[in-house]
This record gives structure tokens, C-alpha cells and sequence, in this order.
């Protein structure tokens, strides 16, 4: 069941329940976008086109094209030209992009709550976008002065809900602007009731201060070497200091991890949290709770490795781009969002344990047969893609351990050393060190 005539391409298979045409239409009004007369690539279409591009990031938007055409009904349908399609993209432009990824963002039901807050994260990363001038400046290069090399790289700013992986809200721009500046224009969409859980970078008063400001709650690692004078010690050997405005509560960890057969490893924490309260917070718990902000980490991968596989996007514009950018993040969305429901509707896993990959090919198949698209007079609440997910889930997480190292480094030379690559099965112990 697909839309009539020009408009039936405008699809995303079975993801359609997802992004639907109400949607999309909306946004296209929002911003403006809507055609003046129906021509053969209307806005619709051309939406839908950029979020396929984004389900099949090795090909080209013809290629993708054929795609969306090959399980219409009725006779084949022509592809449009290169050009036909470059003028499309361009008369739709970034907005409805953005206006739509405004529509679908948001945690998932089923996110992780930690006595009763909602667990996100929040980091940085960085995109490589397509070697062009306008790119460049745009967003510029890696690197200063003369050292300057490589593909143009965007910098993108995440807030995460840990568990489902669902994208709370996203920042993006020139790799020149630091994480940390970009991280207020994040802070709209915290609220109370949410817990914010982020690396050493964003241990800065003022984001503390901001973050405290919005009623959402903290937890950000923090470098052993900053001053944070006690003004109370508590019970569980955490203590209060003032950060600026904001009073937060210092937790000092000492994790050790043993593993079987391999060395053993003895590391120092530093947390800091506006969870005050040492007996419905306690420390050991926090500094378990804080492991949950790799989530994030593991969010971005299947971004940059899974959907994009490594490679560049296609635009060779700021605007197209930010496009591209925006229809990448509203298809993982997509994605990330039925496994959630998956999850929800079936008991059987949690939806860390659906897997991103089975998701994602079964999405690519329901849209090339056209598949999906509009509920049947059954309903099937979890669809096709959710009973791959269902019947090919993730094993549950081991607790192992593996350095964190460059696997495929710039040079085919072995670097000097030995690093020892293997993965140990590991036992983590936490001891609270009094302040």
C-alpha cells in the first residue's frame, strides 16, 4: 500500500510506520518546503529519497532510486537524470530536514530509568564530509597551519538516551567550534526528572552550572588533579563542593579489575554529581551507573560504521551536508525507535540486546520490495523488522576488558611495542576513597 501516482516512490518500506507521510508533510509545510505544482520529484518524494540515501550510504541517489521503484506495482518506472535529481535536493534544502528530525527525536519508552531518572549521555565526535571548497570552508580540516590534510570533518554533539540509543537531540558544525561550546545549545532538552552523564571534557563550572540550571541531574567524570575543596563530608566517604552556583557531591573511586589469565588493573575515578543525597544515591551505585555513558559511543558507531560504513557523505555543499546529516540522523532514529517498541511490545530482551545491523538489513529489504508501508486490516504492532530483531537478539554483555587501541592505524608498519590485544573475562571490584 503505497501513495498514488508521482508520489508512490515516497517511501520508506516498512520504516514508513515510522516516518510517515503525516510527518513528513507536516515538516515540508513547517518549513516552507511544499511544491507549488506537482511536478514528477515532489518535496515528499524527495524527503523520503534522502532518508533511503541514508539506508544505502554506498550508492548513488539513482541507485537508491531504483530501489524505492523496484517493488511498486504496475510497470517499471524511468529514473530520473543526475541532474533532475541534484535541482530536487536543492529546491527542498536542509529545513524540512530539520524540521522533521524535530518531529521523531526523543527517548524511546523503554530508555533506561536509574531510580526513576533517565539515564542519557551526552559527547562529541566528528564526520568527514566531501572535499570541495565550500566544505572546506564551511567546516574546515584536522589540524592547523601547514599540517593541515585529509577530508573536510563536521564536529556532532549528541544527547543520547542510554538504553535505547534513541537521539534526544543533536548539534552540528564547523570541527573549528569545541565540543564544550557547543554543548549549551544541547541544554534545551534536558529536563527533570533526566540524568546526564558525561566524560572529563564537560567538567566545566559553567556547564555544570547550566546543566543544574535546566533541573536535570549530573554525573561527570572529572580530572584527579582539579581542587575541590570539601564544604561537607558525607556517611559513604563522598563529600560537597561548590561548583560556581551549583553544590555538587565528589565521589573518589579506586577500581581494580582482575583478569582471568591476564594482568590485573587499578584505576582512579573522580565523579561529580548533583545527587546529593548519599542514602537514595549511593556512591558504589554511581560509579557503576557511570559505565552507561559508552552507550553513547557505541550510538556513534553504528552511525559512522554501520550505516555510513567508514565512508564520506555525498553532498559537496554546507547545505546538502547538513541535509544529508539530518536524514542519516532520522533514519537511525527509525531504526533504533523499532527495536524500542520491539523490545517493549515482546518482554523477551532489552533493547541494548536488539541488534542494530539486523535491523538495519531488514529495513534496506522491506524497502526495496515496497514492503510494509500502511498497517493491514491485522496489525502487526512490531512488523517484519521486529521479529528479525526478535528471533536474532544480541547475546547479553560479558564483563570484559580490551585496550583501547588503533586496530588499523594510517601506516601498514607495525608500530614499536608489543600491545597485548587480547580480551579478558574480567571480575571489577569499587572501593569509595574517603576525601
Amino acid at each position: 500500500m503505497v501513495a498514488a501516482g508521482v508520489f508512490a516512490p515516497g517511501h520508506l518500506g516498512e520504516l514508513t510506520r515510522i516516518v510517515s507521510f503525516d510527518l513528513v508533510d507536516a515538516a515540508l509545510e513547517a518549513s516552507g518546503a511544499v511544491q507549488s505544482r506537482v511536478r514528477l520529484l515532489p518535496s515528499r518524494v524527495v524527503v523520503y529519497l534522502l532518508l533511503a540515501g541514508a539506508l544505502f550510504t554506498g550508492i548513488g541517489y539513482r541507485q537508491v532510486w531504483a530501489r524505492l521503484c523496484a517493488g511498486l506495482p504496475g510497470s517499471p518506472r524511468g529514473c530520473p537524470g543526475s541532474s533532475a535529481l541534484s535541482q530536487a535536493l536543492r529546491r527542498v534544502g536542509p529545513k524540512p530536514l530539520k524540521a522533521l528530525f524535530d518531529l521523531v527525536r526523543g527517548p524511546a519508552v523503554g530508555a533506561v530509568r536509574w531510580r526513576g531518572l533517565l539515564v542519557c549521555a551526552i559527547d562529541g565526535t566528528s564526520v568527514f564530509v566531501p572535499d570541495s571548497p565550500d566544505n572546506v570552508a564551511a567546516f574546515g580540516r584536522h589540524g592547523g597551519g601547514h599540517a593541515q590534510a585529509g577530508y573536510p570533518m563536521l564536529r556532532l554533539l549528541a544527547v543520547v538516551a542510554c538504553g535505547t540509543r534513541t537521539v534526544v537531540d543533536v548539534v552540528f558544525g564547523p570541527l573549528r567550534v569545541a565540543e564544550t561550546a557547543y554543548a549549551p545549545r544541547l541544554f534545551g532538552c534536558l529536563r527533570p526528572g533526566m540524568l546526564l552523564l558525561a566524560d572529563r571534557n564537560f567538567a566545566v563550572t559553567a556547564l555544570i552550572e547550566q546543566i543544574t540550571g535546566t533541573g536535570a541531574d549530573l554525573l561527570i567524570r572529572a580530572k584527579l588533579n582539579r581542587r575541590v575543596p570539601a564544604i561537607a563530608r558525607l556517611g559513604d566517604g563522598s563529600w560537597l563542593t561548590r561548583a560556581g552556583a551549583a553544590t555538587v557531591r565528589v565521589i573518589d573511586a579506586e577500581i581494580a579489575v582482575c583478569c582471568a589469565g591476564g594482568p590485573r588493573r587499578v584505576e582512579r575515578y573522580r565523579l561529580i554529581t548533583s545527587l546529593a543525597d548519599e542514602k537514595r544515591y549511593p556512591a558504589q551505585e554511581l560509579v557503576t551507573l557511570y559505565h552507561q555513558r559508552w552507550e553513547i559511543e557505541t550510538s556513534y558507531f553504528e552511525l559512522k560504521s554501520t550505516m555510513l560504513g567508514g565512508r564520506v557523505l555525498r553532498a559537496r555543499t554546507p547545505a546538502g551536508v547538513c541535509q544529508e546529516v539530518y536524514a542519516l540522523l532520522i533514519t537511525y532514529q527509525a531504526l533504533r525507535t523499532v527495536i524500542a517498541d520491539t523490545a517493549l511490545a515482546t518482554g523477551d530482551f532489552s533493547a541494548d540486546r536488539g541488534s542494530f545491523t539486523v535491523a538495519m538489513h531488514t529495513a534496506r529489504d522491506q524497502l526495496i520490495h515496497a514492503a510494509g508501508i500502511i498497517n493491514d486490516t491485522t496489525i502487526d504492532l512490531i512488523g517484519t523488522i521486529g521479529h528479525a530483531i526478535r528471533t536474532s537478539p544480541l547475546t547479553p554483555r560479558r564483563a570484559r576488558t580490551s585496550p583501547r587501541i588503533v586496530k588499523r592505524a594510517i601506516s601498514k608498519h607495525r608500530a614499536k611495542g608489543d600491545i597485548d590485544r587480547n580480551i579478558y573475562k574480567t571480575q571489577v571490584s569499587i572501593h569509595i576513597l574517603p576525601g
